[in-house]
């Protein structure tokens, strides 16, 4: 098979790329394909949303994967019975179940689910006129551009006191973990920010008892970064650093990692008093698994027993390296920053027939640059190159 375009990733930023480079950018949409190994686009992104039980988007009402900015304001205008919780304060934060159902009518309207393909690059090769992606299945797939949409998938973040060879110990977003399946039991929950938080609410209301230990008292932010970021306001600053080390010290200053939204920590509150989820501030200095339960020992000097442990502790941030991706970057010389990530171009080319999007275009967009903002942004920046 040839294209012009091949997204490699399936989630909001290789759907909103393929979007932009359809509707705004001219390209034919036979000739764009979406490597991805779910069964339908998004189907991660899903999984992951539904697992913490979140209800509500983070983000505001403009930040979703269609091309204008009122989109899905305009979606959700034509559903016959909107819902009275579809937005909520501030910014007209949307309802998951509404964002959700915009991103299908996004696909459907382009016809996106036709240009996906299923399968995984195994490895990606430059040839004089086109790049040559090899897939888990070994056919093989040309294209005149890539773009490399991938999110952090299964590089998780693991406590170092935690035994992850325990089948009771997962991470919150292990493929398949289906909480409501379980019987109730107690569920030890490890995080800080608004994962942590949402999916403790989630297990409290399916009936088990939960207990939430963070290594900080909570910060509230109702984003994840200042809404300056969003525009000039920060980012005119930040595009005048010529210096990559600054950047990324930049970026690590503006992102409140470990942070819940004020509506998430009022309902944590209100559990807590209920006696439906109990909290420790501490950090986790042993795990122990002898016994039927599992007994974690914290470095307050408390122990927390429970039948299983959630770890919602982020993903680690790694540079590519041993992957199909790292060795191309390796065999064409491809330049890294001191802190491991891509220097990119403008149109955040990585190679000149390789963009990315995601956090490893962070050091060119910023600290919003995994969010969906940061999607709506590369996909500004990706339409530049044609």
């Amino acid at each position: 098979m040839e294209f012009d375009w091949l997204i490699i990733g399936g989630g909001l930023h290789g759907v909103h790329v393929a979007t932009r480079l359809v509707e705004d950018g001219g390209v034919k949409r036979e000739r764009l394909g979406i490597i991805d190994p779910e069964a339908q686009l998004l189907d991660r992104w899903r999984e992951r949303s539904q697992v913490t039980g979140m209800t509500h988007m983070r983000s505001p009402v403009m930040h979703h994967i269609d091309t204008g900015p009122y989109a899905l304001l305009e979606f959700a205008g034509t559903r016959p019975e909107p819902a009275s919780g579809d937005f909520i304060p501030p910014n007209d934060r949307p309802a998951l179940g509404l964002f959700n159902d915009h991103c299908q009518h996004v696909i459907e309207r382009t016809g996106l689910g036709q240009s996906h393909i299923q399968d995984r690059v195994a490895d990606m090769e430059s040839g004089p006129n086109d790049v040559v992606l090899t897939l888990g299945s070994g056919s093989t797939v040309r294209s005149k551009r890539v773009v490399v949409a991938i999110g952090e998938d299964e590089n998780f973040a693991w406590p170092d006191a935690v035994p992850v060879e325990d089948p009771r110990v997962s991470h919150v977003f292990s493929r398949g973990l289906k909480p409501q399946a379980w019987p109730a039991q107690s569920v030890c929950v490890l995080g800080g920010g608004i994962s942590a938080a949402q999916v403790s609410l989630h297990l409290a209301r399916l009936g088990h008892h939960v207990s939430l230990i963070s290594r900080h008292q909570a910060r509230v932010h109702q984003y994840d970064s200042d809404p300056g970021w969003f525009g000039p306001k920060f980012m005119a600053g930040f595009e005048e650093l010529d210096c990559l080390e600054r950047r990324r010290t930049a970026i690590a200053g503006a992102r409140n990692r470990g942070s819940v939204t004020p509506d998430v920590q009022v309902s944590l509150r209100k559990a807590m008093a209920r006696d439906g989820i109990a909290m420790f501030v501490a950090a986790v200095e042993q795990v122990e698994t002898a016994d039927p339960e599992l007994r974690i020992v914290l470095d307050s000097g408390e122990e927390v027993c429970a039948d299983r442990i959630v770890c919602a502790t982020g993903f680690s941030a790694q540079r590519p390296r041993d992957h199909w991706l790292g060795r191309f970057a390796a065999e064409h010389s491809l330049p890294f920053s001191p802190c491991g990530y891509p220097v990119l171009d403008r149109a955040l080319r990585w190679h000149p027939r390789l963009h990315v999007s995601g956090g490893l275009a962070e050091l060119e967009l910023g600290p919003i640059a995994r969010n969906i903002a940061g999607a709506r942004r590369a996909g500004d920046r990706i339409l530049t190159a044609l």
